[in-house]
C-alpha cells in the first residue's frame, strides 16, 4: 500500500476507528493509539523490534483488538527538515508495514520527539533513567500522534 497524506487518512477512517503511532527506533517501537474521536493520543507500550513480518502480526493484532484503522508513522527528518537516510528507511518500513498489516499508513515528523518526552520525565515526572528507558517509546509515539492528530483535526463548528 502507498503511504498517503494524513489528512487523506483521517478522512477515509471509518468512524469510529482509532489511529495507532508508531515511533520506530532502531531496538524498540514506540506504540500509541488515539481515541475513537482522533483528539487524544495515549502511550500503549513499546515492542521489541523484529523482523517486519513479526512486527506486522503484532502491529495488526493490536489493531484488530484495539480498533484501529491506519497507521500514523514517525518520520525522523534532520534538524533541519531534509530527508536523510533515517527518514529514508523509515519511509521504506512504513511503506512495508502498512503492505504486510493492511492498514494505510501515513508518515508524521517525529523530529526531537524522544528528547522532549525525555525532557518533561526528568524535569516534570522527576524518573530514572531505568524508568524513564521503560516509558520513553510509547510515550514518544503518543506524543508524535498528538501532534499529528492536533494538525490534522477539522475546524470546530
Amino acid at each position: 500500500m502507498p503511504i498517503i497524506n494524513l489528512t487523506e487518512l483521517r478522512a477515509a477512517l471509518p468512524r469510529g476507528q482509532r489511529l495507532i503511532g508508531l515511533d520506530p527506533g532502531k531496538r524498540i517501537i514506540g506504540v500509541a493509539l488515539s481515541d475513537v474521536s482522533l483528539m487524544l493520543a495515549s502511550p500503549y507500550r513499546g515492542m521489541a523490534r523484529a523482523k517486519l513480518g513479526a512486527n506486522a502480526a503484532e502491529i495488526a493484532a493490536i489493531a484488530r483488538r484495539e480498533g484501529a484503522g491506519g497507521l500514523v508513522v514517525g518520520l525522523p527528518l534532520g534538524l533541519d527538515g531534509s530527508f536523510g537516510p533515517a527518514a529514508q528507511a523509515a519511509k521504506d518500513w512504513a511503506i512495508a508495514l502498512s503492505s504486510a498489516t493492511e492498514l494505510p499508513a501515513a508518515l508524521w515528523d517525529e523530529r526531537l520527539s524522544s528528547s522532549a518526552v525525555n525532557r518533561m520525565m526528568i524535569e516534570e515526572a522527576d524518573l530514572t533513567r531505568s524508568k524513564r528507558a521503560k516509558a520513553v517509546d510509547a510515550a514518544a509515539a503518543a506524543y508524535m500522534l498528538q501532534a499529528a492528530l492536533d494538525a490534522t483535526a477539522p475546524p470546530r463548528a
